[in-house]
């Protein structure tokens, strides 16, 4: 899987509000299905569904507990979705410009570095 298709797999998964108040729960400790229900005021069933996707992206991770199964979430996981969205997220210092040798740049290389000059001597 590429670095592109992890993230939309990623914010795919978040994309969903009631999933990301289940992880938001979650940070508190495991709980079961019917605490998470009832904290959510939906059906346990809607609940169920949402954390079969959570735990298929690996997010959260049942632990039977007598007759109940307890989430909790998967740190590992979360701190690797948390540094491939941090990279997607944080502001470049690449310039908007044109710079020649990008992919799809049809201009001159010569032509680019007059813009950006004349870009430069206008902003001081």
């Amino acid at each position: 899987m590429t670095d592109d298709e992890q993230l939309a797999r990623i914010f795919k998964v978040l994309g969903v509000p009631t999933r990301v108040k289940i992880l938001r729960l979650l940070k508190g400790g495991a709980l079961c299905v019917g605490a998470l229900a009832a904290n959510l005021d939906v059906t346990q069933g809607a609940v169920s569904q949402h954390l079969r996707i959570l735990r298929d992206a690996g997010l959260v991770i049942p632990e039977r507990r007598g007759y109940f199964i307890h989430y909790r979430l998967n740190e590992e996981t979360l701190a690797t979705w948390r540094e491939a969205t941090g990279g997607l997220l944080e502001s470049g210092t690449a310039s908007s410009a044109c710079h020649g040798n990008a992919k799809g740049c049809q201009k001159e290389t010569k032509e680019c570095a007059s813009k950006e000059k004349a870009a430069r001597n206008r902003n001081t």
